[in-house]
């Protein structure tokens, strides 16, 4: 007899909808605050290796009860008492909640110290709570240099609820800052609210997967007679996005084209300006007569404003996930959004507002179960980073947008910023432009703001053996000062990221990369094999930027000192780095490398954030004289296609092995005798190619761009991944996946425009470097 299929499908994003457990991240060198009941388990994971944890826990009368976990105080363990001594908004808010509690801050006492050091990745401890308890967790970590190893990382706190309650939601966040009002909103029910000009709404998803339709109002218009509300047609076109979002197009307008709201924070990033809000028509449609809808909802609650209702609201739809496919259908799924997850939007009018939590429970517009929109408006007097929000993985904690160590100065010189990969990096200057900037790199020397590289510290005895089994370049060919250029593959031949590796000792490396999941897929190998090593991330403790171009070795060896035991400046050898320190023997601690990404003679300085505006001074007071110019995205992108760099999510992702890439050479299968991932997969792909990365010259002025699709008659045989048009060529140019048949230089295609037929653009295949193809500049 069969039974029944049911669907059980794996969702590590919902792991908050659980009951009976909840789960807390411990920043690197930070600290957080958890409340436990009898019988609660708490467990604290040591997520990198090697990192230490403190911890104090107070009872109900704010007395010190460490016992109360069956821990004792260690001496010395003093770092929380210190944390929470800094100044910051934060560490004040978190103040103040502790002194509400009956906390002496002023008589801290020592904390217990969880486990001993040389702690391998991924080690829990579990403690259960006896008595109600307040529990402050760290994860210490100090300031250290950049060519040190040791660096915090993250903890991870899991709560075991003893007694969960009957009906669950997850907890809610801990406020942002101070609260002017706040709300739950159940589903099938909407709410109004009044929100005065600069203070801020935050509308928060508490369980996960729920929409939230949004509507608002001038105030001073409605209590004109006029109502002047947010226009999600006139909001699309002024910022040319389907949705605004954190940045330099945040802004939500009205139907008189003025700005109503700024868009200052987003975790989720995808949300439904689209369509409707949902309406009693559309369920009337499917057959549910009386139906709860949201339009019906929103009338409701803005009837007593004055404002007429309507049988379906152009409404802004929170978490909403839809979109246009290439077939203009209207396509439906569950949100992308998360417990917790939320956007955050300041008023830039006195507004009346009303949101909803929506009731649809007959498609995956809720992920089948309707649940909470909670609603926060903060005071005008707070100021918020403004921020997006990445995850390693689908579970793993939201990190939102940061800004670099040289964001300060480079904000002096442009608002022009965009979110790279969860930093914020300039596209272009003010008073320079991309075409400027382009020739100030050609010419002279440019800098660049290249923080957002992930950095991983790679450390232990099996270091070199992890490496080179994750790696397809051989490791053990790299001396220490030395760094190589490799990719990361899957075992299926697809490049998981490319990347630069840095020897520091015999046992100690620095794998450089885009890929945040790099740190993750080096500890699963790691423990996959029972080897010995640390894989911790740096990128937060090392920032850098590029110094690029001619004189990029005159500007930097009047900055650069190094010691007795390390090549200078000048003598410094390609793919190549030292340690040294900025100006002399006392100034801030650095590494130089003779890496780039421009074609260009260059460089990369490496530092720590605290030291990164005085590089940044530094080099601008040396370099000005010189013709130094700031280098933006933009400016990146026409250097490194004419040089034939390739780019992530461009020339590779995980369906592209390194030859289609065109960086077979990191994959040298005849002399690295040892096995490393994917080793299999990519000898059956070199020795059956389907498609090469070729260049292409365009004829005539109009450009290509990526995702082109590229012709030979009817058939398309590839697909542009990246297009520029070459201000030293004076041409436009592409690099090509191209099906191998035709990848001999000269061969004549068609690149496809508009639908691919009714628009064509000859092009001729050239080899994939246009500029300098046999690296004399960057080998000067």
């Amino acid at each position: 007899m069969n039974l029944p299929t049911i669907s059980r499908p794996r969702e590590p994003a919902l792991f908050a909808r659980a009951a009976d457990r909840e789960r807390y991240r411990v920043a690197p060198g930070g600290l957080t605050v958890v409340a436990l009941d009898p019988g609660d388990g708490l467990t604290v994971v040591d997520i990198e290796g090697r990192q230490p944890a403190q911890l104090l826990a107070f009872d109900v009368d704010g007395r010190l009860a460490l016992g109360g976990l069956g821990l004792v105080a260690a001496p010395g363990a003093t770092f929380i008492s210190s944390a929470l001594a800094r100044d910051g908004r934060e560490t004040a808010h978190l103040r103040q909640g502790l002194a509400r509690r009956g906390i002496d801050l002023c008589r801290l006492p020592e904390a217990a110290s969880l486990w001993p050091e040389e702690t391998p990745a991924g080690h829990r401890l579990r403690l259960t709570a006896t008595e109600a308890l307040l529990v402050i967790l760290a994860a210490p970590g100090e300031t250290s240099p950049v060519f040190s190893q040791f660096r915090a990382s993250e903890l991870r706190l899991l709560i075991e609820r003893a007694n969960p309650a009957r009906v669950w939601t997850p907890p809610l966040p801990t406020p942002l800052g101070e609260v002017v009002d706040e709300f739950t909103i159940n589903p099938g029910t909407a709410r109004d609210y009044l929100v005065k000009a600069g203070q801020y709404i935050q509308i928060l998803d508490v369980a996960g997967r729920q929409c939230s339709d949004f509507v608002a109002f001038d105030r001073r218009g409605l209590d004109a007679g006029r109502e002047i509300d947010l226009d999600p047609t006139v909001t699309r076109t002024l910022n040319g996005n389907a949705y605004p979002g954190p940045g330099l197009f945040s802004k939500f307008f009205d139907r008189d084209l003025q700005p109503m709201l700024e868009v200052v924070r987003d975790t989720v990033g995808r949300h439904d300006t689209f369509a409707l809000a949902c309406t009693a028509r559309y369920y009337e449609s499917q057959g549910y007569f009386g139906h709860a809808n949201c339009s019906s909802n929103i009338s409701r609650a803005l009837a007593g404003h004055g404002v007429g209702p309507r049988a379906g609201w152009p409404a802004i739809n929170f978490f909403y996930n839809t979109g246009i496919d290439a077939h203009q259908q209207l396509t439906l799924d569950e949100p992308w959004s998360r417990p917790g997850d939320y956007v955050l939007l300041r008023a830039m009018t006195d507004l009346v507002c009303a949101s909803s939590s929506c009731p649809d429970d007959i498609d995956p517009a809720n992920g089948w179960q309707p649940t909470d929109i909670h609603i926060r408006v903060y005071s005008e007097k707070e100021r918020f980073s403004i921020a997006m929000a990445t995850r390693q993985t689908p579970d793993a904690d939201p990190v939102l947008t940061r800004e670099t160590g040289f964001h300060p100065d480079t904000s002096q010189l442009t608002g022009n910023f965009t979110d790279y990969r969860g930093w914020w990096l300039p596209t272009r200057f003010n008073g320079f432009g991309t075409i400027e900037e382009y020739h100030g790199c050609r010419e002279r020397v440019a800098v660049m703001d290249l923080t957002a590289l992930r950095k991983f510290e790679v450390l232990g005895p099996d270091a070199e053996a992890l490496l080179n089994y994750c790696l397809t370049r051989d490791v053990r060919k790299l001396a220490i000062g030395q760094v190589v250029y490799s990719a990361m593959c899957y075992e299926h031949g697809g490049m998981l990221d490319d990347g630069t590796l840095l020897r520091l000792g015999q046992d100690a490396f620095r794998w450089i990369c885009g890929e945040d999941y790099a740190g993750v897929w080096l500890r699963e190998q790691a423990e996959k094999l029972g080897m010995k090593v640390w894989i911790k991330s740096a990128t937060d403790q090392i920032h850098n930027i590029a110094v690029q171009g001619p004189l990029s070795r005159e500007l930097l060896k009047q900055m650069i000192w190094t010691p007795g035991t390390q090549p200078k400046l000048e003598a410094l050898g390609w793919f190549r780095f030292l340690v040294g320190r900025l100006d002399d023997y006392n100034g801030p601690p650095l590494m130089v490398s003779r890496t780039g990404y421009t074609g260009e003679l260059g460089y990369e300085i490496w530092c720590h954030p605290d030291d990164a505006h005085g590089v940044w001074s530094r080099l601008w007071q040396l370099g000005e004289p010189m013709g130094l110019v700031p280098l933006g995205l933009e400016a990146l992108d026409m250097l490194r296609i004419e040089a034939g760099l390739v780019f992530a999510g461009y020339e590779f992702c995980d369906q592209t092995d390194p030859f289609e890439a065109g960086i077979g050479f990191t994959v040298p299968l005849k002399s690295k005798d040892v096995d490393f991932i994917g080793r299999d997969a990519l000898l059956r792909r070199k020795e059956h190619p389907q498609r090469k990365l070729v260049g292409l010259e365009l004829q005539g002025n109009e450009p290509a761009a990526h995702g082109d699709c590229v012709h030979d008659g009817r058939a398309q045989i590839g697909v542009v991944t990246s297009a520029t048009r070459s201000p030293l060529l004076g041409k436009n140019i592409a690099l090509c996946r191209l099906a191998v048949d035709y990848c001999e230089p000269g061969t004549r295609v068609e690149i496809g425009k508009v639908d691919g037929h009714q628009k064509r653009i000859e092009a001729i295949v050239v080899a994939p470097i246009f500029f300098d193809p046999e690296k004399t500049r960057v080998r000067a």
